[in-house]
């Protein structure tokens, strides 16, 4: 084992999909998740009785691994039903990582879904369970207490909403390569200025959208991975780290726990920023972006407004940060981070087509739950870091 005693490169994602990108009416989550699932698997050239390992969260089932099993008819050694949030996904990877590598299971399948979109008809009230000492102050959560980071950002950092726009701006230029993405249309940095405030300073176009979708991969050990018929993505790191559970607990409004998951991440992978040539972050918020490319070390704490500047994480920027359209406009349905392992997995394999990273090696793929509460880091690389 490497530092921290993660499995480096001892397992990989051998099978990645997605599936009702958008909208999918008609569909319960848990059809979408399956759905995602028998893709990811068929990428792998598997099929739901080889699985053994079963990791799974779906919004309203607090038993989902159990009817995810049940609904394939498999009877899996290893299950996993975390509630972390959009952080879920990245924490389950670590934990199929240490399963495959102890023996306990062969075939790990990590899926989710979530139909929150057509079953709400576009309107959705979020931020889990209220919390008992911010309730009566009446937030609309989650973008009251994403809207507290950004303004307290802005206050001790001088980030504008120029830059907060920036943000939004380069992951619509990313859809826009990527034909399931949600929302491909033009989008200025005016038009994120002027759109509908929804809790100051963050517009409709600071939020991410509220969609249809599901994710899903298929991760062997390494030993196996080039038995499959794509090129496997290996997981190199994944660390997580929780200070707080309400955002009137955060210690610092502009710092997360990422500052830590990330460290670790970086420790066990043997790499820094530096070597990061692709960069998926949970984007719920266009404030997330800027939080994460400080903590994660890819600028210094305070730098990110102009990190952002003039097209740095669009394409052709710097650095490629959300190459599917993130959260802000290729998808979110609920819970993101699956849909930024997928994304990783494509580029490092080579196959996200238009917007694919030319050498890309390398990709992290942050997840963010609840209100920054819950922070995990994956590192997936090519076989040539080994």
């Amino acid at each position: 084992m490497s530092g921290l005693g993660f499995p480096r490169g001892r397992s990989a994602v051998v099978g990645a999909a997605t599936y009702g990108m958008g909208s999918a009416p008609g569909n319960e989550a848990i059809d979408l998740a399956a759905m995602a699932a028998l893709l990811a698997l068929s990428d792998a050239g598997l099929k739901p009785s080889d699985v053994d390992g079963l990791f799974t969260t779906l919004p309203q089932d607090p038993l989902s691994s159990l009817t995810m099993a049940e609904y394939f008819g498999i009877h899996p050694k290893v299950t996993d039903n975390l509630r972390t949030g959009g952080s879920s996904f990245q924490i389950q990877a670590m934990w199929a990582a240490l399963a495959l590598d102890a023996g306990l299971c062969d075939v790990a399948l990590i899926t989710y879904g979530s139909n929150q979109r057509s079953a709400a008809g576009g309107l959705v009230s979020g931020g889990g369970t209220p919390v008992v000492y911010e309730h009566r102050y009446k937030p609309m959560n989650p973008p009251s207490s994403y809207a507290l980071a950004a303004a307290r950002h802005m206050h001790e950092y001088g980030t504008t909403r120029r830059q907060l726009a920036e943000v939004a701006v380069a992951a619509r230029r990313w859809a826009q390569l990527n034909p399931d993405a949600f929302m491909r249309e033009d989008l200025s940095i005016d038009d994120v200025l002027n759109a509908r405030m929804v809790s100051d300073p963050l517009t409709v176009r600071d939020c991410c959208l509220v969609t249809d979708g599901a994710a899903a991969v298929v991760m062997v050990r390494a030993e196996r991975a080039r038995d499959f018929p794509h090129r496997p993505a290996y997981l190199l790191a994944s660390a997580s780290a929780t200070w707080h559970r309400s955002i009137a607990n955060m210690p610092d409004l502009c710092v997360t726990a990422a500052t830590e998951s990330g460290a670790r991440a970086y420790a066990q992978a043997g790499l820094t920023a530096k070597d990061i040539d692709v960069a998926e972050l949970y984007d719920a918020f266009t404030i997330n972006t800027i939080l994460f490319l400080e903590d994660l070390g890819f600028c210094a704490k305070g730098e990110g407004g102009a990190f952002v500047a003039d097209g740095a994480i669009a394409p052709g920027g710097r650095l490629p940060v959300n190459t599917n359209g993130g959260g802000l406009s290729c998808v979110h349905p609920g819970m993101y981070g699956l849909f930024t392992m997928v994304e990783a997995v494509h580029q490092v394999r080579g196959t996200a087509g238009a917007r694919q990273v030319e050498g890309a090696k390398v990709a992290m793929a942050h997840g963010n739950g609840g209100v920054l509460s819950s922070q995990a880091t994956a590192i997936f690389g090519s076989a040539d870091t080994l």
